[in-house]
């Protein structure tokens, strides 16, 4: 049995959480188990943490990310760079993956997905994040 290694994982969960962007923006009907099968071959643990995760807990990382999202709110951004984003910040607050590889994997795909922009906001608001859960510690 093939094994995803976490940036591969990523990749996924990044297209999963896009797809259900998409459906919750268009007030459409799913199951998330049925997205995540569609995406996922061989079942993963990883990639269903994060994306269960991320739907849990979506109101709250949007509230994060709105808040350091300098004149820009989340909802605007691009179905691809909520994903990443709330991808990120919930790795970065809820997980045991070393920061520096959240904030890193996420900037990658963002570079590859979004433009150079974006990447640089995502980024940026991560790396913020970072330091807020830092000085809370």
């Amino acid at each position: 049995m093939e094994q995803l290694n976490r940036s591969e994982a990523r990749k996924i969960i990044m297209t999963i959480l896009y797809q259900i962007v998409v459906y919750d923006k268009n007030k459409m009907i799913y199951e998330v188990e049925d997205v995540i099968k569609e995406n996922l071959e061989i079942d993963n643990e990883f990639v269903k943490d994060i994306v269960y995760g991320v739907i849990t807990y979506q109101n709250d990382l949007d509230k994060i990310a709105n808040k350091y999202l300098n004149n820009w709110t989340i909802d605007r951004l691009g179905s691809t760079d909520i994903a990443i984003l709330r991808m990120g910040i919930y790795e970065l607050l809820y997980t045991d993956t070393p920061s520096i590889v959240s904030i890193n994997e996420a900037v990658e795909l963002a570079k590859i997905y979004s433009d150079e922009s974006v990447a640089k906001m995502i980024n940026a608001v991560l790396d913020k994040v970072y330091h807020e859960m830092v000085e809370h510690e």
